[in-house]
């Protein structure tokens, strides 16, 4: 653990450096890069230094309860030594966590897929209400939204709905989003009263830039069509809806919310970037296989993680067993809880592993 800290120390000085050079300024995407980096660092750095500082009083109090000659003082230098032997191990608890490799994918942007499943037109409503809930948790996070295609229905729900989420640490703290959300509750048309218990999948993809996923001109078939949907201005009157397919893999992206063709087919290829990128992540998960075995379940669509019971306000995350009352505040975006024992679980989980 050692040597790894002091690499960490030079590296942070390098960087300190390199963000310091009026060159580096003027390149804003590394300059964005080398501060996230430098934020990270310094987390570590910082816990770096006070081990240090501990070490060093550690040393100290054992000399003078040795050499000291007087008892009162040998005594004071024991009791001091017991509650730096304590920081000591709790620093380095916490060294170990940081030291866990973070995931290359942090940081990445993010694009959501919410659609609705088993349960007709309720499911679609369920399906708005969490795009409702993940949009306030990214307004309180500071994160942007941006919706980059979808489907809605008569009532206000949505068939499908495709959305982009933009900021700092967005793919860490969402990726455990990914699977079957199920609800329980009385929909609004139900006159008996009963319980209907629909579902909706949820897919968090890491956006991918055009340099990262290579895709060629010709392994395209981009077809141009008339919008669909709810009435308005320039709907079905253009050829502004856009499909996209991929022909090595049969994947289709089709978008329609822009009015402008060009803005249809630039959102339809990032769609298709993050799905093509899942697609070959998903092959190389047996590489990956201590990670995907652990209690945050492997993101898989089919698995169901969560289940959302209005009667009784409650809101449960079968894979970590965390049960929450408060469902109310969650659909409002009061997920911090969840969303941290989510994380902390992952952590957890790699160091049991020992950070592989």
């Amino acid at each position: 653990m050692t040597e790894r800290l002091e690499a960490i120390a030079v590296r942070f000085r390098e960087v300190e450096e390199a963000l310091a050079d009026p060159g580096v300024a003027r390149d804003q995407g590394r300059y964005r890069d080398l501060m996230r980096e430098r934020a990270r660092l310094a987390v570590i750095d910082e816990a770096h230094r006070e081990w240090l500082s501990v070490i060093e009083g550690i040393e100290g109090s054992k000399a003078i309860a040795r050499d000291e000659s007087d008892q009162e003082m040998r005594e004071l230098a024991r009791d001091e030594l017991r509650e730096l032997e304590t920081r000591r191990e709790a620093l380095e608890a916490r060294l170990r966590e940081l030291l866990v490799p973070r995931d290359p994918l942090a940081d990445k942007s993010v694009i959501v897929e919410v659609r609705a499943g088993t349960g007709g037109e309720e499911a679609a409503l369920f399906a708005a209400d969490l795009f409702r809930m993940y949009s306030r948790y990214a307004d309180k996070m500071g994160w942007k939204v941006e919706i980059l295609d979808s489907s809605e229905t008569g009532l206000g729900g949505f068939r499908e709905i495709v959305f982009s989420v933009n900021g700092e640490a967005v793919f860490e703290r969402l990726r455990w989003e990914s699977g079957v959300h199920r609800v329980q509750r009385v929909p609004a048309t139900e006159a008996s009263g009963r319980i209907h218990t629909s579902a909706v999948t949820v897919a968090v993809l890491p956006e991918m830039g055009e340099t990262e996923i290579d895709i060629r001109d010709q392994d395209l078939r981009i077809d141009v069509m008339r919008a669909g949907g709810p009435g308005g201005q320039s709907v079905n009157t253009t050829d502004s809806a856009v499909r996209i397919t991929h022909l090595p893999t049969g994947l289709v992206v089709h978008c329609q919310d822009e009015k402008s063709q060009i803005k249809n087919k630039a959102k339809a290829m990032r769609i298709l970037r993050a799905r093509l990128f899942e697609l070959e992540d998903g092959k190389r998960q047996a590489e990956r296989a201590a990670e995907r075995k652990s209690m945050v379940g492997s993101g898989d669509r089919s698995e169901r993680i969560r289940t959302y019971n209005f009667p009784q306000n409650r809101l449960t995350d079968h894979r970590i067993d965390l049960t929450l009352y408060k469902l109310e505040l969650c659909m409002e975006g009061d997920i911090d809880e969840l969303v941290d024992a989510l994380v902390l679980n992952a952590r957890e989980e790699l160091l049991h592993n020992g950070g592989e």
